[in-house]
């Protein structure tokens, strides 16, 4: 704060300057006196010293001397004892006389003894002769640049600068309040002042400078599903059996059907959110609800064979079957084993037995692979076994491995895809060269290949 003294009102008496009548004669004047035709004239100092009063200061010129005063002052002279008795606040005013020791600084020592009442400086009298404060912000005598505004204060007058800058030699400069930290995140300075912003996922606190998260799952289509919320941001995630867009916030549905061929048995069906196998007809799902399990149609009665015909499941099926009738000149030994004997002329260059199997194998079944297993149920001394495929195979789909001397193996070398059904004729032919006989054996395979691979 700069503080401006003030002296607004000077009450002096008049006092007889050296012009007086009196007859001594001078050879010299002190200060402020010239001689003129013998005699001490006062100097106006106020005339001959070129800006003897600088700035706003008004000259006035007293015998001897002179004056600077504020131009809003005035010099009020009062004449003898008649002058009125002032009271005013000790405070705010000073009071002298010619017999007091003390003399007030702003007069000459060689005024009247007259009573003076000074105001301080800052105070003004007034009509009632007393000091009051003088408002300098509004009579516009304060020293406050246009940059700072003026604040009146008992007595004087401060210059500050307004908020949002301070004052920096003498002059209001702006403060950069985002150099200060005065915003949490994002701070913009601007003339006098500052905004303070918030990064994404954060919004501004009522005290204008804080941030706090935003809680993104409070709002609505925030997430089509789940919504979870983080510091400064969110996360989407989705139900089981969906799966988030590149969006990043839509849920759709997993297709699990087409991640594999093998994800069912037999056949997958999507659903939204999940999937589900079912199987065809003649099948049962199994308990890890993807397999599929052959129903023994023969075995529980669901099927529609005759009374003369025998009922032979197969997978996902069943087959009726006629009783097997041997035809001559075989005779029929049991159910499914004809016999050619020896004695009868005609069977001498036919089977010795034929057996009548039935087998069901699943469609496209991964080779080799053994399917069935011949073997001779006697031994005769010095006979020796061979074991052939006699017909059936004209797509050269199987072979006969023989496995030991009186057994054999045959075999699929190629996958075969059902629905079908393949009638093989396995022989086997004994060789006994000690009695020199040679004779064989059939069994009549049928294979039903089933639709599934299952």
């Amino acid at each position: 704060m700069v503080a401006v003294l003030v002296l607004t009102f000077v009450l002096i008496r008049a006092v007889k300057t050296q012009e007086g009548d009196s007859a001594v004669s001078f050879t010299q004047c002190s200060d402020g006196y010239k001689l003129d035709r013998g005699q001490c004239k006062d100097v106006n100092e106020c005339e001959t010293i070129s800006e003897a009063c600088k700035g706003d200061m008004r000259c006035i010129n007293h015998n001897g001397g002179y004056l600077c005063l504020p131009r809003t002052a005035a010099l009020v002279l009062a004449n003898g004892p008649s002058n009125p008795t002032y009271s005013l606040p000790s405070s705010t005013y000073s009071e002298t006389s010619a017999s007091s020791s003390y003399q007030s600084a702003l007069l000459p020592s060689y005024l009247s003894p007259a009573r003076t009442l000074v105001c301080r400086f800052g105070y003004t009298l007034d009509t009632n002769n007393m000091c009051v404060d003088t408002d300098e912000c509004t009579s516009g005598i304060h020293q406050c640049n246009p940059s700072q505004i003026c604040i009146n204060t008992e007595g004087g007058y401060s210059c500050s600068c307004t908020e949002g800058y301070w004052l920096v030699e003498g002059q209001c400069m702006d403060i950069d309040e985002c150099r200060h930290g005065y915003c949490q995140q994002l701070c913009a300075n601007i003339a006098g002042s500052y905004s303070c912003q918030c990064n994404t996922g954060f919004i501004l606190n009522p005290d204008g400078r804080s941030c706090q998260d935003l809680d993104e799952c409070a709002g609505e289509d925030s997430c089509s599903q789940q919504c979870i919320n983080t510091y400064g941001s969110f996360l989407c995630r989705c139900d089981t059996g969906y799966e988030l867009t590149s969006e990043g916030t839509v849920c759709e549905d997993i297709n699990e059907c087409s991640f594999s061929e093998f994800l069912c048995q037999f056949q997958c069906v999507n659903e939204p959110g999940t999937f589900f196998c079912i199987c065809p007809p003649g099948f049962t799902m199994f308990d890890d609800n993807r397999s599929c399990e052959d129903i023994d149609e023969c075995e529980n009665g669901n099927h529609t064979c005759t009374a003369e015909q025998d009922c032979f499941n197969t997978q996902g099926g069943f087959k009726c079957l006629d009783r097997v009738k041997c035809q001559d000149p075989y005779i029929q030994l049991n159910e499914n084993r004809c016999m050619c004997h020896g004695e009868n002329p005609g069977c001498s260059e036919q089977p010795f037995t034929i057996l009548y199997k039935h087998m069901g194998i699943v469609s496209g079944r991964s080779v080799p692979a053994d399917i069935f297993q011949m073997q001779a149920t006697t031994r005769y001394p010095g006979a020796y076994y061979i074991f052939q495929i006699k017909s059936g195979n004209e797509g050269r789909e199987f072979y006969m491995r023989q496995t030991g001397p009186v057994s054999a193996t045959l075999v699929m070398t190629r996958p075969i895809q059902g629905p079908r059904e393949v009638v093989l004729d396995l022989e086997m032919v004994t060789v006994n060269t000690v009695i020199n006989f040679r004779g064989s054996s059939v069994i009549r395979l049928t294979l039903f290949v089933s639709d599934f691979t299952f």
